[in-house]
């Protein structure tokens, strides 16, 4: 294991700070270029909806269908080389955007594809670098380190966005573009200093097998089924109120633009704060509880939703997103600490990604329910479906052996 220039502190090395960086640099990167995307389809190109659908389905399509594949890369190859190149890619996608902008060739089809190509990057690292942290840091440290990360994602998923929007206001979209691909290059450079320590090489299989082997493995093991579940559950719940809520703020709450952009904007405070405050509270709560607190706090935050429809209320509304920003940090770090402690070095990749396709496999079903159930039911009956949602996600939890966890379990003991 490589700990160099390690802080007594967190146990965290030089080596792990560095992928750290990255990380930062990565996610900022992907946040800039996410957000300026539909920014210069609908100003510079007049994009409507059904053109600004087909981007957001192209930017987020990687995370369904490439999960698993770059799961079982990372568990093949070294996987500081497989971020390395991901990376790599996505900056060379991003710095094309202003080429063909030069050319006039800008499209929305062109965006979409530049948007494909540049999420590559962030489910390779999704993928990776949970993989990568346990060669990194001591067992004691991995939630630490996780917590890290979570920071870097919060912060980038806060200022991204309105770095973005401030950009192509004041200079262009091509701007946005450019920067975001000098930040991906910066990550690259990073990774590429990240030591990592040699793996024995992986049986050459067929990947089927591979992947039979990484799914099977979480979903027979008692305590990374709830946690896979859970995801599902929760993602589903929060694409329909994802779909369901701006014309219900619009409608319903009587918000305008900015009131409905200030609310939504709630979240992002809320996953900065939650991250701020995540070390301390895991020093404080016991594991099994730390892995609660999301679910529940979730539910908290789904009826401060509901309570919207008898109250209208624009705080209260803002007051729902922020918990759904804070609570849910708690959980992330929780759940990967997890992962990294009961699951075999070589099946981390494929597991991450089993987890993360579930997640996201859910999320076009929620945003569709969510849809049907706006326009056949109304949206009032949307919001209360995704919160009924939430609480299902925190009973699977809390019915599970997840909450009785004093300590994060230790490998031999949780073996499935």
């Amino acid at each position: 294991m490589i700990n160099t220039h390690e802080d007594s502190a967190t146990g965290l090395g030089g080596a792990f700070r560095r992928l750290a960086w990255s990380n930062l640099a990565a996610q900022s990167a992907e946040q800039i270029a996410l957000a300026a995307a539909p920014i210069v389809a609908v100003l510079a190109l007049g994009a409507g909806a059904g053109d600004t659908g087909m981007l957001a389905a192209a930017q987020s399509a990687p995370f369904l269908l490439l999960s698993f594949p770059l799961g079982v890369l990372a568990d093949r190859m070294s996987r500081r080389r497989l971020m390395t190149l991901a990376e790599a890619f996505r900056a060379l996608a991003l710095g094309a955007l202003p080429l063909l902008a030069l050319q006039g060739w800008m499209s929305v089809p062109a965006l979409a594809a530049i948007g494909f190509a540049a999420a590559t990057g962030t489910v390779a690292f999704s993928v990776a670098a949970p993989a990568l942290v346990p060669a990194l840091v001591p067992r004691e440290a991995f939630a630490a380190a996780n917590g890290r990360l979570e920071l870097a994602r919060s912060v980038a998923f806060a200022a991204g966005p309105a770095a973005a929007g401030a950009l192509v206001s004041w200079a262009g979209g091509s701007v946005a573009f450019v920067l975001a691909a000098a930040i991906s290059v910066v990550a690259v450079v990073l990774l590429m200093g990240v030591p990592e320590p040699p793996r024995e090489p992986a049986a050459t299989r067929h990947v089927l097998r591979d992947l039979h082997d990484g799914a099977a493995f979480a979903w027979r093991h008692h305590l990374l089924r709830p946690v896979l579940l859970t995801a599902v559950v929760w993602n589903c719940s929060w694409f329909v109120l994802q779909a369901a809520y701006v014309p219900y703020a619009a409608h319903t709450l009587g918000l305008d633009a900015s009131g409905i952009g200030t609310t939504l904007a709630c979240y992002g405070g809320g996953m900065l704060v939650g991250a701020l405050a995540a070390p301390r509270l895991l020093r404080q709560l016991t594991f099994g509880a730390a892995l609660s607190a999301g679910p529940v706090v979730s539910v908290a935050a789904a009826a401060c939703m509901v309570a919207t429809i008898w109250l209208p209320s624009t705080l209260l509304a803002g007051a729902a997103f922020f918990l759904f920003g804070a609570g849910p940090l708690l959980w992330t770090i929780s759940q990967i600490t997890l992962r990294q402690s009961v699951t075999p070095e070589g099946l981390l990749g494929r597991v991450s990604a089993l987890i993360m396709t579930g997640s996201t496999g859910a999320r076009p079903i929620g945003a569709a329910l969510g849809g049907a159930i706006g326009v056949t039911c109304g949206l009032e009956c949307a919001i209360v479906v995704s919160a009924l949602g939430f609480v299902v996600q925190a009973l699977i939890i809390l019915g599970s052996p997840l909450a009785g966890l004093a300590t994060v379990p230790e490998a031999r003991a949780a073996a499935a």
